[in-house]
């Protein structure tokens, strides 16, 4: 019995160290923040300019970027609902990029969309998910 406790005592040491570890926003999560809020107010503006049409995309435009803006804020306190919305908009903003790129070939789509699509995979990291509350 004595030997099952010594095995388990610095398992159980190492798991209370890595949680301790473990606090904290990572340098990336807040980077993507930042980047992922001003380009949510760029945007918006846009769309109460007109620029994405007068009807359901200006409407639909103003209602993700809403949600991405409640999303970023929910992500910078770390909690679990504000970094699912962050990724889906990173994941909407891959895939609204890609689409626009392959209509019109224009090369600053594309290159967004790969930001896009970097910001998603490093939100998805173990290491990211495990300082969320």
């Amino acid at each position: 019995m004595s030997e099952i406790d010594d095995i388990r005592e610095p398992e159980a040491e190492e798991v209370r160290r890595l949680k301790a570890k473990a606090r904290g926003m990572l340098p990336g999560v807040a980077a993507i923040c930042m980047f992922m809020l001003v380009l949510t107010m760029i945007n918006a503006f846009a769309a109460l300019q007109g620029r994405f049409g007068s009807g359901s995309g200006k409407y639909g435009v103003l209602t993700l970027c809403t949600l991405l803006g409640v999303g970023i804020f929910g992500l910078l306190r770390l909690l679990r609902w504000g970094w699912a919305l962050v990724l889906a908009g990173c994941l909407t903003l891959f895939l609204g990029n890609l689409f626009v790129f392959q209509k019109t070939h224009a090369g600053p789509f594309l290159i967004q969309g790969l930001f896009a699509l970097v910001f998603f995979l490093y939100l998805v990291r173990t290491e990211v998910r495990d300082r969320l509350r």
